[in-house]
């Protein structure tokens, strides 16, 4: 067909729309056809690049986050109304501002509040884009702030009103692909305002900015070794902070249009910096009374109540006006209190009235001195349930409390729920056993889903088992024992406790065997290591280097360099090195000579056993630094 026959085809159509790649096309005809154009080859591209290095499960809509809290119809909404009445009209106030900070304790309802008004923003076109932070579920991109101002960009990108920002950013992405791994500022300099700078300003734009659960922002780990509690927490406070710094620049900057939602915990940091640095910019919403939270709290419980008549064909009058009203004066404004009793209710291991009565009869605490405390005595009451509360308690602390189940290795990597078991397990079928009865606090996947990790319904659990003057003989002082003791059962039994086939097996070791080396040798001095086989482990190691079993052999060589560093840590340099490490790094070495890898020579070795004579000055956790990659052995 010649190109004039193909453009008479849409001579005098009205109101067409025409999708799909524009290049090189011509049409006459009328001039109300609507051209919906894709974007060209080299900016499909950029929108792939783009789209590797953002956070999708941190979007408000996003499939990760269908079971996030949203607030129960009519509830809530005194303060969703404040906070979108500001949005369309906070021009007009007498001191305008460009950003809100909601905040208020922990269980008060931040992220339902943020997630249902990003939804109702959504809707009434307002809404730019978003980052819902998390610290305790869903994918570990959430949590990092490498991954928030890609992932607004690309947003902006998608967003049909804002096309000519959007073919801007992605040309930032195809001039530049190493824009991700700068600074956050840079970043947002030339993803966000360059580009909002440069664009033509419609009257559609949308408004919007939401940030939830900032305070749920962690620094990621760039060493061999993992941070004390307070280098982590210090270096966490370092990336909350560089980000307000940087939405502060943005909010200030005349081409910025949008306004910014930012929702935390009013921790330190954070509640300084909107108190001293920028007081004149931000209004803050705290969630307390003002907000009526108990009238809420009512109506919630009035809909879940009737859902469980309806399923237990209930008496209308169950239960009381006064259990109820007892329930919302537990909660003590908290809705996590709330939502968990009636998660708890809700649990078909007992009957409904059962389970309510064991909930009202939790002693009535003094939130005076402690306003978690209610919540505290549920989390008890919930944990005790289980079959084995202290081990209950030590499986949550390690998986919710440490990253090393969550892809230490491998940034953005969480380890499935049927690895974690099998890791666990120290007898077949010990995970349903131990978890029995507490699905009101932890997200479990079908045995059919081979994927899916464990997630909490609230970070309060994580707060509470990391508190000992909260959970009380729960608490767990050393959460790593449990993955050390696992670590060396596994190493000595080659394989989980629970049976499985060989492809089933060799699965679980690859993944095993990617996983960090965090074992104390001084514990093993007295021991007798040799129990461990060391020639089967490094040659497990090798096997999954090779090129057709792993797409990244670093994965294999780092654990081996940690192993042969890790057996000398314990060692004085003036004297022999312990039984524990000679056998360790003999056999690695005579192993790895066998298998073909470089490894050290004599005098390197010499000059790594003097290398620790500050041993005992610096704590071991100090000694190992990032160039010791030195030491790294390479097929």
């Amino acid at each position: 067909m010649s190109k004039r026959a193909a453009m008479s085809n849409f001579h005098g159509a009205r109101n067409t729309n025409i999708e799909g790649d524009m290049n090189n096309t011509n049409i006459e005809g009328d001039v109300n056809t609507n051209i919906n154009h894709y974007y060209d080859g080299r900016s499909r591209n950029a929108v792939k690049e783009l789209r590797e290095h953002i956070a999708a499960g941190a979007m408000h809509d996003s499939a990760e986050r269908c079971d996030a809290p949203k607030c129960h119809p009519e509830t809530r909404v005194a303060v969703q109304d404040e906070l979108v009445g500001w949005i369309e009209n906070g021009d007009k106030e007498e001191e305008p501002k460009k950003i809100i900070w909601v905040t208020g304790p922990a269980g008060g309802g931040k992220t339902a509040i943020m997630g249902s008004t990003a939804e109702t923003c959504q809707k009434k076109g307002l809404l730019a884009c978003c980052f819902f932070f998390s610290s305790f579920t869903g994918s570990t991109n959430r949590r990092f702030k490498r991954c928030l101002v890609p992932t607004l960009a690309y947003q902006l990108v998608q967003h049909k009103a804002l096309r000519d920002v959007g073919e801007r950013i992605l040309s930032c992405v195809e001039h530049d692909p190493a824009i991700f791994e700068k600074q956050v500022e840079v970043q947002v300099d030339q993803l966000l305002l360059q580009p909002l700078r440069e664009g033509q300003r419609g009257s559609d734009w949308p408004k919007v900015i939401f940030i939830d659960g900032l305070d749920e922002c962690q620094a990621e780990e760039y060493r061999d070794t993992p941070r004390s509690p307070q280098e982590a927490a210090r270096a966490n406070e370092a990336d909350q902070k560089e980000i307000l710094h940087v939405l502060l620049k943005a909010a200030n900057d005349p081409s910025f249009p949008f306004r910014i939602i930012i929702a935390s915990r009013p921790e330190h940091i954070i509640q300084s910096f909107f108190n001293n640095v920028a007081p004149h910019t931000t209004r803050r919403i705290f969630l307390d009374d003002k907000y009526n939270p108990d009238a809420d709290m009512l109506l919630f419980l009035e809909a879940k109540f009737a859902e469980i008549r309806r399923d237990y064909q209930l008496s209308a009058s169950w239960p009381s006006s006064d259990v109820k009203r007892t329930l919302v004066e537990n909660a003590s404004g908290q809705f996590i209190y709330v939502a968990t009793a009636m998660r708890f209710i809700e649990e078909s291991s007992a009957p409904p009235q059962e389970l309510l009565d064991q909930v009202m009869a939790l002693r009535r605490q003094d939130v005076s001195a402690n306003p978690f405390a209610p919540l505290d005595a549920l989390y008890t009451h919930i944990l005790n349930s289980s079959l084995k509360p202290l081990l209950a308690a030590r499986w949550l602390s390690l998986i919710f409390r440490t990253n090393i189940l969550e892809g230490w290795m491998i940034p953005g990597k969480k380890l499935s729920t049927q690895f974690i078991q099998l890791f666990l397990e120290s007898s077949p079928g010990e995970a349903s056993h131990v978890f029995r009865g507490l699905n009101s606090l932890v997200s479990i996947p079908s045995i059919d889903d081979h994927t899916s990790p464990y997630s909490l319904f609230h970070k309060s659990l994580t707060d509470f088992l990391g508190d000992p003057s909260r959970c009380g003989s729960l608490y767990v002082d050393d959460p790593d024992e449990l993955y050390r003791t696992r670590y060396l059962q596994i190493w000595k039994d080659k394989g989980p406790a629970t049976p499985l086939s060989a492809l089933e097996k060799g699965d679980f070791l690859h993944q095993f065997l990617e996983m960090p080396v965090f074992i104390n040798f001084g514990w093993l001095m007295e021991r007798n290591f040799e129990m461990y086989d060391v020639a089967w482990w490094v040659h497990s190691q090798d096997e999954f280097t090779r090129p057709s079993n792993c797409k990244d052999p670093h994965l294999h060589a780092l654990p081996v360099c940690q192993l042969f560093s890790h057996a000398h840590l314990w060692c004085n340099w003036y004297q022999r090195c312990h039984p524990a490490c000679r056998y360790t790094r003999t056999e690695m070495l005579k192993e790895l000579q066998k298998l073909g890898w470089k490894i050290p020579g004599r005098m390197h070795l010499l000059r790594h056993r003097f290398r620790y004579l500050r041993a005992d000055i610096w704590p071991p956790s100090e000694i190992r630094s990032r160039d010791d990659s030195s030491l790294e052995a390479e097929p």
